[in-house]
């Protein structure tokens, strides 16, 4: 099976043209993976609707299956897929803003895989931004700054309060401290992990200074120039990278249902970059050039 990896820009995503998750294979997994490590959020269209056990199956190829927070105790939701659904009467969107998926476990999601089954007519784009442009875009003295500092991430505020899920397990929701730069383990790249939804505060920083920081942080992530736009087809799957992409999934189509499933895959817990230690030359390629 011959694959064609298409990129969407030279920053991030890629179209991947050729495969069959059903019916996939060794050698075509490999190529699926290695176009996930180079454009951090791939896509396929005309996949065919998978089954909750295909979409499993699939997704365990991947790595362990990470279960969301708001389904640990419960028993029916113990194998990690997740419906995802939007309808007329959805008051609170889940995506509808800037994050990198559950960044406050300790171990956050590797990979998303999602499969939409019903889309809206116009509308329901999802967008993905580059944490790798983000990093490598910043000046060499706030690179120094930001070396070796860690930030909370919690889901207290979004899970508790934002969606007002039930702790069914009984522990609270997870909050943890990561490098604000950690280290991709599978690119050995750098990336600025921070998100709009988890991260709440710089450690070691005086509050303001580090809220300051933290905003100026959130606003650099999200800049249209490590951005791309995927315009959702019925059945089409999309796969990102939490350790190197945030995403935004657009709620725009209101009263149109959006409707489908979706499995995370288990990370490691976050790698500090140390700027002394792992800088090094890295092969040429794209980036992104901000006017000064």
């Amino acid at each position: 099976m011959t694959i064609e990896v298409e990129p969407l820009t030279p920053t991030i995503g890629a179209i991947v043209n050729g495969l069959n998750v059903k019916r996939l294979s060794d050698s075509g997994f490999a190529d699926l993976w290695q176009a996930f490590v180079d454009h951090s959020v791939v896509f396929l269209r005309d996949q065919g609707k998978l089954t909750p056990e295909q979409h499993l199956s699939f997704a365990k190829r991947f790595g362990e299956i990470h279960v969301h927070p708001a389904a640990r105790g419960r028993e029916v939701a113990s194998d990690g897929v997740m419906n995802m659904r939007i309808t007329r009467d959805t008051e609170v969107a889940a995506g509808n803003r800037w994050h990198s998926d559950v960044s406050c476990d300790a171990q956050p999601p590797q990979a998303t895989i999602l499969q939409l089954h019903t889309i809206p007519t116009l509308g329901g784009d999802t967008l993905f931004s580059s944490l790798y442009a983000a990093y490598e875009t910043l000046s060499e003295r706030m690179k120094v700054y930001l070396d070796g500092l860690t930030a909370l991430h919690s889901g207290e505020e979004s899970f508790r309060h934002l969606f007002k899920f039930s702790d069914s397990a009984g522990e609270g929701w997870p909050e943890n401290h990561h490098p604000l730069v950690r280290k991709h383990v599978d690119s050995g790249r750098p990336v600025l992990f921070v998100d709009r939804e988890f991260t709440r505060q710089i450690d070691n920083l005086p509050r303001e200074e580090g809220r300051a920081l933290l905003e100026f942080l959130f606003n650099h992530t999200e800049r249209v120039a490590f951005q791309c736009r995927f315009r959702w087809t019925p059945n089409a799957i999309a796969i990102w990278d939490n350790r190197c992409a945030l995403h935004h999934a657009m709620w725009d189509y209101w009263p149109s249902e959006r409707l489908g499933r979706r499995i995370t895959v288990k990370g490691e817990s976050p790698v500090v970059w140390q700027l002394t230690k792992d800088h090094a030359p890295t092969p040429e390629r794209p980036t992104v050039r901000l006017t000064k």
